[in-house]
């Protein structure tokens, strides 16, 4: 009979087999009544779950991170339950729970509107109320086609036939009069659902992802765990909604985007400042940590792509060209160009770790319906690099990119960093001895800085396993942008090659690597992270001299000169307007410091300083004022002139 051991390390013992829910009971009344649902053996299942045999159980209640899950997913439920009652003859589809919420397609004629999501969740609201058992069942394969096909589920009868064999059961959950088939688990009845959930948008999908079937309607909502969570994500969303680097783009005047030219780029003046800004930041760095910068063709034949792999692994996010009856790619990475650069010429062990670095633009054709300003686009810029080494040189490598890249990011003001180890995928080249040894490498690394990883399996690429390296933002959100690959097939495929001590031939290592990724996302990222005010070293324009009177308009000159003489990036506004109506329109520019002048500060050779935050900081001499821009500048933030 079965021995219960719970988190505690205490044990219950049963003289039968005992549900979830019994097991929550035997514990107290309280966590009967709060039990969501159950882990046995780490597997998260309903509390109807019946245990037989020795298990580990921990009881899920609403404050376990688990249970967000299942509340995302009941959530689905109740919202397709709803919108069936209100709407008969609603096709539902497929509807999971997803990041931050779920959703649910269905298929409808008439579009859903605004109102009638007020509808559905009113209705949502009075499911939950009902407080419906959810029940799990049991169905053969062909009970369940045939009671879908009498419902007019086509959807789902093709779901069955695809995906459940002859002969095999599947298991249909159930809410009242309302079921649909899932795996689950769910919650033990629609009452247990938190009344804190919100239906956000609609939007077309079309059927299994696939542009031709038909287009159905997603309705997606956010669900939490209580109505304080969803209050705070709520704000969040407000909060980015006033970020969005798209708007700030435009209100700043950096960069604009265009139907002639999807998932382009075009920069303004101020915007390809910050972007030359960052280029040479990180110029400085590589060549600091001794990496050479190169430059490789963006137009490659077929052929090459082919060798390396890329061809049959990515062939249809590449654009191609055809002349003089070759085919060309246009260039996704920059891998296999840099193995071209290393194979010019004999490389010894003493050549060994050479280091390539590439500012590569690239292009891959992303479905238009995910271009998303700078974050999804087709054409970017990678601050990319491969390092060739040797088996004995990895750990030293890979430790020094994560050293770099550590304080990159601190640099520019990121200090949480999450760290993720993705190993080999189902497809893949090379085989298996050289990817344990691979990933036992990039593990020895990571655990030789001491640093916390979490183990990403299946999501290596189809070359090599690979550290990926993410940064959360003022709002808690999760960019991943960094990465180091290791690679022991694509060097071999391309014939790269050094000559080792004892005289034989050798196949280098090649370590994949990037610290920002694309430019141009990661541009978007620290504009909505700093919602346009850029650290000073960041800002297109660091400051602007404003004059109150034409009295002044010489001083302005050379103060500005001044400024200009010291490397500041400054503009002169001698406009004949009003200080106030200047100081508000830079504020909006997000310049990080106005400079006024008038006829006091010209006479004693002072700047009247204030902050885009409307901070005043009083008079400052033309050499204090120098001074504080070029330490706060050159300390990247750290020292502050205000300070």
């Amino acid at each position: 009979m079965p021995v219960v051991t719970l988190p505690d390390g205490s044990q219950r013992r049963f003289d039968h087999p005992v549900t979830v829910a019994e097991v929550a009971a035997d514990i107290g009344p309280g966590l009967a009544k709060a039990a969501l649902a159950g882990k046995v053996n780490g597997e998260l299942v309903d509390t109807s779950y019946r245990i037989e045999d020795d298990v580990d159980l921990a009881i899920v209640t609403s404050k376990d991170e688990d249970a967000l899950e299942l509340i995302r997913h009941d959530a689905a439920h109740v919202m397709a339950q709803a919108v069936q009652e209100l709407y008969p003859g609603t096709q539902v589809t497929i509807g999971p729970a997803i990041e931050n919420g779920f959703y649910y397609d269905f298929a409808r004629e008439e579009p859903f509107t605004p109102e009638d999501l007020k509808k559905i969740e009113k209705r949502m609201n009075e499911i939950v109320k009902r407080n419906l058992p959810i029940e799990r069942e049991v169905w053969s394969r062909e009970e369940a086609i045939r009671t879908f096909n009498e419902l007019g589920e086509t959807y789902k009868v093709e779901i069955i036939d695809d995906i459940i064999p002859e002969g095999e059961e599947l298991t249909v959950y159930r809410q009242g009069d309302w079921f649909d088939m899932c795996r689950g688990p769910h919650l033990p009845s629609t009452g247990k659902l938190p009344k804190a959930f919100k239906l956000m948008s609609v939007a077309g999908a079309y059927w299994r992802g696939d542009s031709s079937n038909p287009m159905l309607q997603r309705i997606y909502g956010t669900a939490w765990r209580n109505k304080d969570e969803l209050k705070a994500y709520l704000q969040r969303l407000e909060e980015a909604e006033k970020r969005d680097h798209r708007k700030l783009g435009k209100t700043m005047n950096l960069f604009h985007t265009q139907e002639e030219a999807p998932g382009m780029v075009f920069w303004h003046d101020k915007g390809w400042r910050i972007y030359i800004q960052i280029q040479e930041y990180i110029r400085d760095k590589l060549r600091a940590h001794g990496y050479q910068e190169v430059h490789t063709p963006t137009i490659i034949d077929r052929s090459l792509w082919e060798k390396s792999g890329h061809w049959d692994k990515f062939q249809d996010d590449m654009f191609t060209t055809e002349s003089e009856k070759r085919t060309f790619a246009i260039k996704p990475m920059n891998c296999p160009a840099h193995i071209q650069i290393y194979n010019q010429g004999l490389k010894s062990y003493r050549d060994l770790p050479l280091r390539l670095a590439e500012f590569g633009s690239c292009h891959r054709n992303e479905p238009s319906g995910t271009l998303h300003g700078l974050m999804r686009v087709r054409g970017f810029v990678q601050d990319d690099a491969h390092i060739f080494c040797t088996e004995a040189q990895i750990l030293d490598e890979v430790s020094a990119f994560i050293d770099l890249l550590f304080e990159v990011y601190r640099d520019f003001g990121f200090e949480d960093v999450i760290i993720k180890l993705s190993t080999r995928p189902e497809q893949r080249v090379g085989a298996d001895e050289l990817w344990d040894k691979a990933e036992k490498a990039l593990r020895d690394a990571l655990d030789h800085k001491q640093l916390e990883w979490e183990l990403q399996p299946g999501e290596g690429a189809f070359y090599g396993p690979k550290i990926e390296f993410s940064l959360k933002d003022c709002l808690d959100r999760v960019w991943q942008l960094g990465t180091i690959q290791l690679d022991f097939s694509m060097p071999d495929r391309l014939g790269a090659s050094y000559v080792a001590e004892d005289g034989s031939k050798h196949v280098p290592v090649m370590l994949h690597r990037a610290i920002l990724g694309s430019l141009e996302r990661f541009i978007g990222i620290l504009i909505e992270h700093y919602a346009g005010a850029l650290p000073l070293w960041l800002a297109p324009v660091q400051a602007v001299v404003m004059n109150i009177t034409d009295n002044q308009a010489e001083y302005a000159r050379k103060v500005e000169e001044t400024l200009k003489n010291q490397g500041i990036r400054v503009n002169l506004d001698l406009r004949n307007e009003k200080i106030g109506f200047k100081i508000r329109e830079h504020t909006i520019q997000r310049i990080p410091y106005l400079l006024v002048v008038g006829d006091r500060e010209a006479e004693s050779d002072t700047v009247a300083v204030r902050t885009r935050s409307g901070k005043d900081l009083g008079s400052l001499s033309l050499q204090a004022l120098s001074e504080g821009l070029t330490a706060e500048i050159a300390s990247r933030g750290r020292t502050i002139l205000e300070t």
